[in-house]
């Protein structure tokens, strides 16, 4: 009987049954092979809305998609590029940062492609860049904001190891120690384009106070964003959950009434585009911390400890195991699903190990920023086959040497504890 309804379970997944279906499918199964009573299914959801960072969630995705509707990207870009032209490979700096901020302030690796793909892609070929180089870095660096605050992904593992009694996992530590690692990918990613193009004559952009001061003054408004999420954090004045309605109230603001770029008769479409994923995540995660407590009851994470120490015996080659699975479940796990999923399962694992969850934290979502362009499945390749009408293996072999060297950087940031905490410390 067991193994016919894991069949069937597994059966409604191949056929594309939406996720959470499949997690409370197999949650009630397991509550009532082991004679639980599956009230424990709505009282774990009941339980969920407890959480007080519940609410950061839908006020950032909000502020996010209004954002991403506006012209704010067209801004950034002339602010990093006033910025950072006159540099060499000033081009590709202006197209990290660029892509790193609108990403943090979205939330979304694929609505960034979307949104600055059309100007970054030829303003890179016009600068003397070659084309393949071009969508690669646009196609890498769509992910690379989902370290910064105020990341989501960052509040979801909050979540979720706060939802497990996970000791220390504070969502402003999550944030701070996601800027160093997210620096290093940017200037990795700055070096590498450096290097491959070494051998080019790219002209450079004369640096002009005047159009620096003129493109400042343009987009002050978004600039002030990260000053209220950071300045927020920094002051220990506000809570996460303050900052998410403070930067939503300031957003809606200055794009409906300053910038006039939304209309009032578009915001109920917008709002509720932003409201079916926070519903969708809340959704998963609520079904999917009932199936954690099914795993715990069933001990499921400590016979998966006495597997992993059986075959592996240091934390430095755990930690190696961890990083090529993760890469591979990025590559076929959206990463919110990956996040509710995985995270319950491998987090009681590596603390055993002697791993800070915080560590895990960034680590777990620096792979998951590699899984969105990781052949064959990697959502932003397809993402940016769509956009650049170009195939999929074109943008494999354009976005392999940036895969390789933000895969060097995430082993640095596995095995340099130290850097990754040193802010949070």
């Amino acid at each position: 009987m067991s193994s016919l309804m894991s069949a069937i379970i597994a059966a409604f997944a191949v056929l594309g049954a939406p996720l959470f279906v499949v997690i409370l499918a197999a949650a009630a199964w397991g509550f009532w092979a082991a004679d639980i009573d599956l009230m424990v299914l709505p009282i774990e959801l009941y339980r969920l809305t407890e959480n007080t960072l519940l609410m950061a969630l839908p006020l950032f995705a909000f502020a996010g998609y209004l954002l991403s509707e506006s012209k704010t990207a067209d801004r950034l870009v002339r602010v990093s590029n006033a910025a950072l032209g006159w540099l060499p490979g000033g081009s590709i700096l202006i197209a990290l940062l660029a892509c790193a901020f609108f990403t943090m302030l979205t939330g979304g690796s694929g609505v960034t492609i979307v949104a600055l793909g059309a100007l970054l892609v030829p303003a890179l070929t016009r600068a003397g860049y070659s084309e393949r180089f071009a969508l690669g870095l646009v196609t890498t660096s769509g992910s690379l904001g989902l370290l910064l605050p105020p990341a989501i992904p960052l509040i979801l593992y909050g979540i979720v190891a706060q939802q497990m009694d996970i000791s220390g996992v504070a969502i402003q530590d999550l944030f701070l120690a996601g800027l160093i690692p997210a620096l290093l990918m940017i200037l990795a990613l700055w070096g590498l384009g450096l290097w491959q193009q070494r051998h080019q004559s790219v002209p450079l952009v004369p640096f002009s106070g005047r159009e620096l001061g003129a493109a400042l003054w343009e987009a002050k408004w978004e600039l002030g964003i990260p000053v209220i999420v950071i300045g927020g954090l920094f002051s220990g004045w506000l809570v996460v959950s303050d900052i998410a309605a403070i930067t939503a109230l300031y957003v809606l603001i200055i794009e409906v009434l300053v910038y006039r770029e939304i209309p009032v008769r578009r915001l109920g479409a917008i709002a509720t585009e932003a409201m079916k994923v926070v519903g969708g995540i809340l959704l998963i995660l609520g079904v999917a911390l009932a199936f954690t407590n099914l795993m715990i009851d069933l001990r499921v994470p400590d016979q998966v400890f006495e597997w992993v120490s059986t075959h592996i015996d240091s934390r430095w080659a755990f930690l190696l195991f961890l990083n090529l699975a993760l890469l591979i479940l990025g590559a076929v796990l959206d990463i919110f699903a990956a996040l509710i999923i995985i995270v319950p399962l491998i987090l009681p694992v590596a603390q055993q190990y002697g791993i800070d969850p915080i560590h895990l934290g960034i680590i777990f979502v620096a792979n998951m920023q590699i899984g969105y362009f990781t052949p064959p499945v990697g959502m932003n390749l397809f993402i940016a086959s769509y956009r650049f009408k170009r195939s999929i293996t074109e943008l494999y072999l354009a976005t392999l040497p940036m895969m390789l060297v933000l895969m060097a950087v995430v082993l640095l940031i596995t095995y340099w504890e130290g850097m990754v905490l040193w802010l949070v410390r």
